[in-house]
């Protein structure tokens, strides 16, 4: 738990757990190590473990920058840097999987196995209208009813009907969540201009593409299209869990992981 300084001077609130072989986890457009939590103590049994918040999230600098695939990825390489971490297996949720498609097609000597998590290769007209949504809920109603709107995306309904308190955030926690909206909003339009449908088909590195049938933000069909358009790409799609399967079947989410990981 400590924090790294960038060579513009912000700051990237970073986590190393365990030992073992480098795996760096990246979470998605919420941009928070929290994420992984759930994981953590059983894959830092057999990995060192690294996670981050994104610049512009939760403990790192919140920085008003245009942002980007890009530049988020490069966050990573230069926390691996600092690290001491030539090389890791690197698993990226939703933004997170599109960070991971640009490390391995800009620098694929960086990653060993390469897990996407709930990720897509591209935008389509779906994927447009669900963030357009997103931002206008968060433009003319604040984040306490983007992120309570967001729960209805992110996880299955089932799961909601069974964990109702999974819903409930008030308006004061959800400032402290997204205290600068213009920051999610830059970070939704760098996810929304992530294509590299012409490019993903050169990554050589074994690759899980891993997700959820029942996903509402990123559905299976992009998940399988990634799946296709990778040549050495093993696809799982579980039948349940949403977006956040991760957290909904975690014990079935590190199985599937580390199976991949030690195959």
């Amino acid at each position: 738990m400590a924090e790294l300084t960038l060579s513009n001077g912000a700051k990237l609130y970073y986590e190393v757990h365990g030992d073992g072989p480098p795996l760096v986890l990246a979470a998605g457009l919420s941009g928070s190590a929290t994420f992984w939590n759930v994981h953590v103590p059983e894959l830092s049994k057999h990995y060192k473990v690294v996670l981050h918040d994104h610049r512009g999230t939760g403990r790192s600098s919140l920085d008003r920058i245009e942002y980007s695939v890009p530049q988020m990825a490069d966050d990573v390489l230069a926390l691996m840097d600092h690290l001491g971490i030539d090389k890791a297996h690197f698993a990226g949720h939703s933004t997170g999987g599109a960070m991971g498609q640009h490390i391995a097609l800009e620098h694929p000597e960086r990653i060993d196995r390469l897990v996407l998590s709930a990720t897509w290769a591209g935008f389509d007209g779906y994927f447009q209208q669900l963030f357009r949504v997103r931002t206008e809920i968060l433009d003319s109603m604040g984040p306490g009813a983007y992120l309570r709107a967001n729960i209805l995306f992110m996880l299955p309904s089932d799961h909601l009907r069974d964990n109702p308190d999974a819903g409930l955030i008030t308006d004061e926690a959800a400032a402290k969540q997204v205290p600068v909206p213009e920051i999610v909003k830059s970070r939704i339009a760098a996810i929304m201009a992530h294509d590299r449908r012409k490019d993903v088909p050169t990554i050589q590195h074994r690759t899980l593409v891993f997700g959820a049938r029942d996903d509402m933000v990123t559905p299976a069909y992009l998940s399988e299209e990634l799946g296709r358009l990778i040549p050495n790409a093993e696809t799982v799609i579980l039948p349940h869990g949403g977006h956040f399967y991760p957290a909904v079947h975690p014990e079935r989410f590190r199985e599937v992981l580390t199976g991949f990981l030690e195959g």
